[in-house]
């Protein structure tokens, strides 16, 4: 037999090339025993400390996340070793749940649940995500996706990312300072880099106007925790990623005013995992071929 790949799936092993020994570790329990013969390794999706594995694989050429972020595997790859992200695999359901929290915190559906919880009626008037000026800081396919579902509600989408796009009205991120005053709501997607931590902080929240609304499905790090919880709710939010993380239960972040925070799971909806496993069956079907594997971000 061929080369042995590590995956996290068993429809990949079932659908491995012939010339391919596939082993299967979904990432819970005790990895396999002895590691050195694997050769191209799926780091299995959202289970702390798979990324480590790598250092017990010496013939390791390729290692496939599953994540957009990468950030958390550079550490532990060695050197000469290719690293593939999953850049697309969780647009769908990341913009999905960026547009949930949207619509949630708009339209006052914590407050709704707590009333029902109480038997509480107790009708008013909320705000709206129509017409709403949304800034999306981080604009790549994540961003792009939430736009396409935020243009039939009616809103005014502006793009952001790290360079300016002139041809796709993308604003370079020296122009942050700028828009933050004119904008509604702010949705961060950005990568967690050196340059975007802290992105987020007591002086671009002050730029922005009472009730303003920040969203992060991106990185906890961007937003600065502690300049946010000093807004004390003039600030609203709808995190579903924070910083620390997980959130300790004496945090207090849970008790700011206006928060809405969800335990880092926008990109993990039933969506995304057979997508995940059609990705990987080509990656490796790409890899025995030899041909360029997708998505190489080392």
């Amino acid at each position: 037999m061929g080369a042995t790949v590590l995956v996290p799936w068993e429809q990949n092993r079932e659908n491995a090339p012939a010339t391919v020994t596939a082993e299967v570790y979904d990432g819970t329990g005790e990895p396999p025993a002895d590691l050195s013969d694997v050769e191209f390794y799926v780091v299995p999706y959202a289970k702390p400390g798979t990324a480590e594995l790598m250092r017990r694989m010496p013939r390791l050429r390729a290692a496939q996340l599953l994540t957009a972020g990468y950030e958390h595997a550079i550490g532990h790859l060695p050197d000469g070793v290719g690293l593939y992200n999953g850049r697309g695999l969780h647009d769908a359901s990341t913009a999905e749940h960026a547009l949930a929290l949207m619509l949630s915190a708009q339209r006052d559906m914590p407050q709704w649940a707590v009333e029902q919880q109480d038997h509480v009626w107790n009708p008013h008037y909320t705000r709206s995500l129509a017409d709403s000026r949304v800034l999306i800081v981080g604009y790549g396919s994540i961003g792009a996706a939430i736009e396409d579902r935020l243009t039939p509600f009616e809103t005014e989408v502006v793009r952001l990312a790290r360079s300016a796009r002139p041809e796709q009205d993308v604003h370079g991120i020296d122009a942050l300072h700028r828009l933050l005053p004119g904008v509604d709501i702010v949705v961060v997607v950005a990568p967690h880099t050196p340059e975007t931590e802290g992105l987020i902080g007591a002086a671009e929240l002050a730029l922005l106007a009472d009730d303003s609304l920040v969203v992060n499905v991106g990185r906890g790090p961007i937003v600065d925790t502690a300049a946010l919880v000093a807004e004390k709710g003039r600030i609203r939010a709808a995190l579903d990623v924070t910083d620390p993380e997980p959130l300790p239960a004496d945090h207090p972040l849970w008790e700011v005013p206006g928060v809405t925070i969800t335990p880092h799971i926008a990109g993990g909806s039933a969506t995304f995992y057979p997508r995940a496993r059609r990705f990987v069956d080509d990656q490796l079907r790409r890899w025995n071929a030899g041909e360029q594997l997708a998505n190489k971000v080392r």
